[in-house]
């Protein structure tokens, strides 16, 4: 056997991919829970030491004659989250993630504080949002001065597992992107943005180097092999964030396609071989683990609305499923605005959801559900317009995330959006894209020519079975119900502003 190992820390789990590259097939995944500690202020925080141990669990789950025969390790983690380490590599305070909302005052701080958002946008191609990595150090500075004062290292979510990985800290600039104080433009540290944090202090200290995407960082320690029953000196690449990975799971390194993930947040980015800054801050202007630039949309509430609908109405997965096909296009006229954690986009951390046109013949399981859907789906139709806008053409959309798994939510999405839907015969997205990209880096190592692209022509496979296209006699409908949707978040909007 000859495997690569991929790696995605998740919001809602840790998960392994053992992807054998010779026989093109995967051949063990694993997956073990992580929690979520949230309170009504908007926070959502998880203890990096969950994360070892979810890893050590998963790890130790593969097989030995598996394991035996690693020869590469990439790892993909969630976006944006602050690790806070001390001088002796401790960690801190436990974990902000990107769903948190507790640091909207940080943020409109640190915008108005740089002279307003669009001059932000101006310095490094993103507004500070609430979600992203610098409004959380300002928190931590504002709130638990004592251990800022200890920081000594910044890093990202997956930059620590490459740390307790490798002991090499770094970061790369796809990940990099997501903190608000990278200049997506110039691909380096924002100092303006930087000072503006703490005039009184040199932050960039704590920031690890920037490395490129086609070296390993390092080998697996004696000790991480000690730790979590894995060989010592492994290589390992630098991965990267779980979009960035995404991307390279599903493809999407050239121009023309568009990769939709259905997870807990949703996502909607394409490749971009130059830099896409929206001067509206509706599309994040980040980089890519290729070179490139991946401009994206996210959402905060996509199957998380869609879980909470369906517990709500106490339905099975089954279930869910025969009622979206029970349900016409369109939910009777029936709005969900799926706002149930705040929301990114539109900006609203303090969002909440609202059922809209609720009428005696649509207040039933099935009508709400079908209309949970179609909620989330029309909130990414908006990055489809938004990209079309600042010149991305697109001609079909890859689909991923739990929710690609429903046939009818991947015919709801075809016909929302009127593009082929693609679904790939591996659809582990970011774990399997951090495993490809660390076959990448290996198979560098003998063939320096050798294209990311090529080694994606060789390994990925779409699934004709799965596949959709759109309905062209509901393009009407949908179209009449996406413009509902966009009165409707906007009559809204000044509620929760």
């Amino acid at each position: 056997m000859k495997i690569v190992l991929g790696i995605d820390l998740g919001t809602q789990s840790l998960k392994t991919v053992c992807y054998d590259y010779d026989s093109k097939s995967l051949i063990h995944v694993h997956a073990s829970p992580l929690e979520v500690d949230r309170d009504e202020n908007g926070k959502a925080e998880q203890s990096a030491n969950d994360w070892l141990m979810a890893l050590r669990e998963c790890t130790r789950n593969i097989p030995i004659e598996i394991k035996n025969n690693i020869e590469a390790i990439g790892v993909s983690g969630q976006q944006h989250g602050f690790v806070a380490l001390d001088e002796n590599d401790e960690v801190l305070v436990p974990v902000k993630l990107w769903c948190d909302t507790a640091t909207q005052i940080e943020a409109d701080s640190l915008n108005n504080e740089l002279g307003g958002i669009d001059r932000v946008i101006s310095i490094a191609g993103n507004a500070i949002m609430t979600g992203y990595t610098c409004p959380k150090i300002l928190w931590l500075k504002n709130n638990r001065p004592e251990e800022y004062n200890k920081l000594s290292t910044i890093l990202l979510p997956h930059d620590y597992v490459n740390f307790i990985m490798t002991g090499v800290k770094c970061m790369e600039h796809g990940d990099a992107s997501g903190t608000g104080f990278l200049n997506i433009k110039e691909r380096n540290w924002s100092v303006e943005i930087l000072s503006a944090l703490d005039p009184d202090r040199d932050l960039s200290v704590c920031l690890p180097p920037l490395v490129r995407h086609d070296h390993f960082i390092g080998k697996t320690s004696k000790q991480f092999s000690i730790d979590f029953d894995l060989p010592e000196g492994i290589p390992v690449s630098c991965g990267g964030g779980d979009n960035m990975m995404g991307a390279i799971g599903t493809g999407n390194v050239t121009d023309g396609k568009l990769t939709m993930s259905l997870g807990t947040s949703g996502t909607l980015y394409a490749y971009s071989s130059k830099p896409i800054i929206d001067p509206k801050g509706a599309i994040a202007g980040f980089c890519s683990s290729t070179d490139g630039w991946l401009p994206l949309l996210c959402t905060m509430n996509c199957t998380v609305a869609t879980e909470l609908m369906r517990d709500l109405v106490g339905r099975s997965l089954d279930e869910f499923n025969n009622d979206l096909d029970s349900i016409p296009s369109g939910s009777g006229g029936l709005l969900t605005i799926p706002f149930f954690n705040g929301e990114r986009t539109p900006n609203l951390p303090k969002g909440k959801a609202s059922l809209i046109g609720l009428t005696s013949q649509n207040c039933t399981p099935a009508y709400v559900l079908r209309s949970a859907v179609e909620g989330a789906t029309y909130a990414l139709r908006y990055g489809l317009d938004e990209l079309s806008a600042l010149g991305l053409k697109v001609d079909k959309i890859i689909l991923t995330g739990g929710g690609a798994k429903s046939p009818q939510w991947r015919q709801i999405v075809a016909d929302i959006f009127q593009l082929p839907i693609q679904i790939l015969k591996i659809e582990e997205g970011a774990s399997f894209g951090a495993a490809l990209q660390a076959l990448w880096v290996l198979i560098r190592e003998k063939d320096n020519d050798i294209k990311l692209d090529t080694i994606i022509t060789d390994h990925l496979a779409v699934d004709e079975g799965k596949s959709s296209l759109p309905n062209l006699e509901c393009k009407d409908i949908y179209n009449k119900g996406y413009s509902d949707y966009q009165n409707a978040v906007n009559q809204i909007t000044p509620l929760f502003e």
